[in-house]
C-alpha cells in the first residue's frame, strides 16, 4: 500500500479549502493510496526500450501540396468591391484614430 495517510488527506483538504467528514477522509486516503500504487505499477512497466508515443496510430499528412494556381490581378480583385483605395479594399473604420 502507498504512503498516503489520513493525516496527508486532511492536510491537502485544508490547503484546498475542502471540508471533509472523518469518514470521507478515511475513504479518500484509501482511494488515493490505490491511485498512487497504480501509477507506480504503470511506471515500472515503462522501460528504455519502449519509445514514447503521443498517438497510438501512425499519422500521415493528408494535405495536398500548396501549388500556386490561377491568381487574380489587383484590378480583377477590386472590380466588384463596394469601395477601394490605394489598391486595397476600403472598409468602415471600427476604431477611433484618437
Amino acid at each position: 500500500m502507498s504512503e498516503i495517510s489520513r493525516a496527508d488527506v486532511e492536510h491537502l483538504a485544508k490547503l484546498a479549502h475542502i471540508s471533509m467528514t472523518e469518514e470521507e477522509l478515511t475513504t479518500m486516503a484509501g482511494e488515493l493510496a490505490v491511485i498512487v500504487d497504480s501509477v507506480k505499477t504503470v511506471s515500472q512497466a515503462v522501460s528504455a526500450e519502449v519509445p514514447a508515443t503521443s498517438h497510438p496510430l501512425p499519422l500521415t499528412n493528408v494535405f495536398r501540396e500548396d501549388v500556386v494556381g490561377e491568381v487574380f490581378t489587383e484590378e480583377q480583385s477590386l472590380l466588384n468591391a463596394p469601395d477601394a483605395q490605394d489598391g486595397r479594399f476600403k472598409v468602415p473604420a471600427i476604431l477611433d484614430e484618437e
